[in-house]
């Protein structure tokens, strides 16, 4: 069997910046284990995989090398890109069901706004050792999906150096760091072991997080945030009520096929 696979980066307009993501469209879904040994052979943080729905829609899932995810917003992104540029380009906009309920996203005049679910943190008793587990002593701790540690400058984003292998020790090993940006409003890092992953380029879950926190922070429910990864990416952040927009670009790497079932 043939499957078609392409290869985007999110979050970005160049290529080899933001978050890469494989997409692989199914005209039916493949055993579960079929689609976890792809994630795996491809090797990055997530993988794609969607099937059309009768009513238009698209049913979405996503794959790191390690597990199944609820939740990716940089390859739900790359999903639409893919959709919206080349499979279907007479479309304004394109809906998924996930594990996370129904996403959306719609093109705009320089790229492409999906609307998630808002996960705001909420205060935390640090887990044992962050300071030492970081780096750093964060100034507030919290906690929504993942942990949030919230420091006081960029540059100690991205200074850190963090014990990966203590994250991933720490329920549910993943792990978001912050701060006030110096161009934008806000940065940040996000260290995902608990997902396969050391250090995720660009997250829209993480977003999901941040952007509750920092528009309750500043006082504004629009932001200007970048993921401070050695690959870097920028997002347009928006709270409305309980949903979260995230607007960013892609940008085309890769097209091909994947051999399954041979040997």
């Amino acid at each position: 069997m043939r499957v078609p696979i392409y290869q985007l980066d999110a979050f970005t307009e160049r290529t080899f910046g933001g978050n890469p993501a494989a997409v692989c469209p199914l005209e039916s879904w493949l055993e579960d284990a079929t689609l976890q040994a792809i994630a795996m052979e491809n090797n990055l943080s997530e993988t794609a995989f969607f099937v059309p729905r009768d009513d238009g829609d698209y049913d979405l899932r996503w794959f790191t090398p390690a597990l199944e995810v609820d939740l990716c917003g940089h390859a739900t992104l790359a999903t639409a890109a893919l959709i919206l540029r080349r499979l279907a380009p007479e479309r304004d906009g394109v809906a998924f069901m996930t594990r996370s309920g129904r996403l959306s996203v719609a093109r705009t005049a320089d790229g492409f706004a999906m609307d998630f679910p808002a996960d705001p943190p909420a205060p935390a008793d640090p887990p044992a050792d962050l300071e030492a587990i970081l780096g750093v002593a964060p100034d507030a701790v919290l906690k929504g999906r993942y942990w949030l540690a919230v420091l006081g400058r960029e540059a100690e984003v991205r200074a850190l150096t963090p014990d990966i292998a203590a994250i991933a020790a720490v329920e549910p090993g993943n792990m978001i760091v912050t701060a006030p940006g110096d161009e934008v409003d806000f940065v940040s890092r996000f260290f995902a072991p608990g997902s396969g992953i050391a250090e995720d380029p660009v997250t829209g879950s993480a977003h999901c997080i941040l952007t509750p926190y920092w528009a309750e922070r500043l006082g504004k429910d629009t932001l200007d945030a970048r993921q401070v990864s050695a690959r870097g990416g920028t997002l347009r952040c928006t709270l409305s009520g309980d949903r979260v927009g995230l607007a960013g670009d892609c940008a085309f790497y890769m097209e091909g096929w994947i051999e399954v079932g041979t040997s």
